[in-house]
C-alpha cells in the first residue's frame, strides 16, 4: 500500500511542528487530563513508582511474600503505561527532537553552573553531571546511583512519587500529597543550594 505524496508532505509538516518543546498552556492541561482519565478507567490513581513493584512481582521467584500477590490484575495497567511512558520518551527524544534546541535557562543560573564546573549545556541535562564518564567520579556516583537510591526509597515511603501525588493526589484533594509535594520542593532547593556546592 503506498501513500500519495500529498499524505506523505502532510505527515511531514505535522512532524515538524511537533518538533521542539511543547509550550506549556498545551503540555500542562494534556498532563492534567491523564488524571480524569484514569479516575474513569477504574478508579485508579496514577503515579509511576509502583509498577517497579508489580515488574518485580511479575519477575521475581515468588518466595518473598511482599511481591506475592495477583499483578496482572493490580499492575498491569500501570506496566502498559509506563512502557507507553518509554515509547514516547523515545518517539519524543529520537524523532520529534530538534538537535539545534537548547534549553533555555537564565544569565544567573547560567554563571552559577559554570562557577560550579558545568560546562556543558548542549543538551536537555549537563553532559558534565549526567553521563557514563560522570559515573566514575564521586559526584557522579553520589548524584547518580545514591540519589537515584534515595528518589527510590522515599518514594515508597511516601506512598508514591511526584507524578503520584503532585498530579493525581493534589487533584483528588489529598492532605498527604499536599505534604509530599511540599517536601520534594524542600529538598530539591536543600539538593541545589547546599548539596550541589559541596560536591563541586
Amino acid at each position: 500500500m503506498h501513500t500519495s505524496p500529498d499524505r506523505h508532505f502532510a505527515m511531514t509538516e505535522m512532524i515538524e511542528m511537533l518538533k521542539g518543546p511543547w509550550t506549556w498552556w498545551v503540555a500542562g492541561p494534556l498532563i492534567g487530563l491523564v488524571v480524569p482519565f484514569v479516575f474513569w478507567y477504574g478508579g485508579r490513581k496514577w503515579g509511576v513508582s509502583q509498577s517497579l513493584q508489580h515488574l518485580c512481582a511479575a519477575t521475581l521467584p515468588r518466595g518473598i511474600e511482599y511481591f506475592r500477590y495477583d499483578w496482572w490484575r493490580e499492575g498491569a495497567w500501570s506496566l502498559a503505561m509506563v512502557a507507553g511512558m518509554i515509547v514516547g520518551g523515545f518517539l519524543g527524544g529520537r524523532i520529534l527532537s530538534n538537535p539545534e534546541y537548547v534549553v533555555p535557562i537564565s544569565d544567573a543560573t547560567h554563571r552559577d553552573l559554570v562557577a560550579l564546573g558545568v560546562g556543558s549545556f548542549d543538551g536537555m541535562v549537563p553532559s558534565d553531571l549526567f553521563s557514563f564518564h560522570s559515573l566514575l567520579t564521586l559526584p557522579g556516583v553520589v548524584l547518580i546511583v545514591v540519589g537515584a537510591f534515595l528518589v527510590g526509597f522515599g518514594a515508597r515511603y511516601a506512598n508514591g512519587c511526584t507524578s503520584g501525588h503532585a498530579i493525581s493526589g493534589l487533584a483528588n484533594l489529598q492532605p498527604s500529597s499536599l505534604l509530599a509535594v511540599v517536601g520534594f520542593f524542600v529538598g530539591g532547593l536543600i539538593s541545589v543550594h547546599l548539596i550541589l556546592p559541596l560536591l563541586f
